[in-house]
């Protein structure tokens, strides 16, 4: 089994390590495995995900090739909240369009881009009540914002989840004229549901 762990070591990947699966978030090498399928030998990282009660077998050859990744430095993470501060971007498409969009963004695994969906789709209580698929969208991007925060600083889903709803609570749709803005989202909202 030591060849396996060398190979697994080469590719940056290490039994142990918290990284990014793209359709699942966050997760844990548990251990490097040696299986026979149809009649190869294949090295699989086997990858934990505590929260989801799941676990993934992964060929270490296909790591990279599926979007399988290293935690985001902190640079990464501290762009990720700036990005919440922003102006929420939505696009005037029709909502099916929009929620494609949004899943796409989910399933890269790319930090920014998850982050992006939670700005998107953020409602203060001022503001009027998302569609259930909305709600749906939002909570799965906000899972895994706060799962790759607190992994990358070492501090609880809770303490994560304080640190997002600052940053959106900076963001100028959240200022003065926020309930006035989210009247007219609303009615546009509407308008596209009928």
């Amino acid at each position: 089994m030591t060849t396996a762990k060398k190979s697994a070591q080469r590719l940056g990947f290490k039994t142990g390590e918290a990284i990014v699966y793209p359709a699942h978030g966050v997760g844990r090498i548990t251990a490097v495995e040696e299986q026979e399928i149809a009649g190869f030998k294949l090295e699989l990282f086997v990858v934990s995900f505590d929260k989801d009660k799941m676990v993934l077998r992964v060929p270490t050859a296909k790591a990279a090739s599926v979007g399988m990744r290293k935690l985001a430095e902190p640079a990464l993470v501290q762009k990720a909240l700036d990005v919440l501060t922003g102006r929420a971007r939505v696009k005037r498409t029709m909502w099916s369009r929009r929620a494609q969009e949004y899943e796409a963004k989910i399933n890269s695994g790319d930090l920014i881009a998850v982050t992006e969906v939670v700005r998107d789709l953020y409602r203060s209580e001022a503001q009027p009540e998302q569609s259930y698929s909305e709600r749906q969208l939002y909570e799965s991007a906000l899972d895994r914002v706060v799962r790759e925060i607190a992994a990358v600083n070492k501090i609880t889903d809770t303490e994560a989840l304080k640190l997002i709803e600052q940053s959106l609570a900076k963001s100028p749709r959240r200022a003065k004229g926020a309930e006035a803005e989210a009247e007219a989202e609303g009615d546009d909202l509407q308008e596209e549901a009928a």
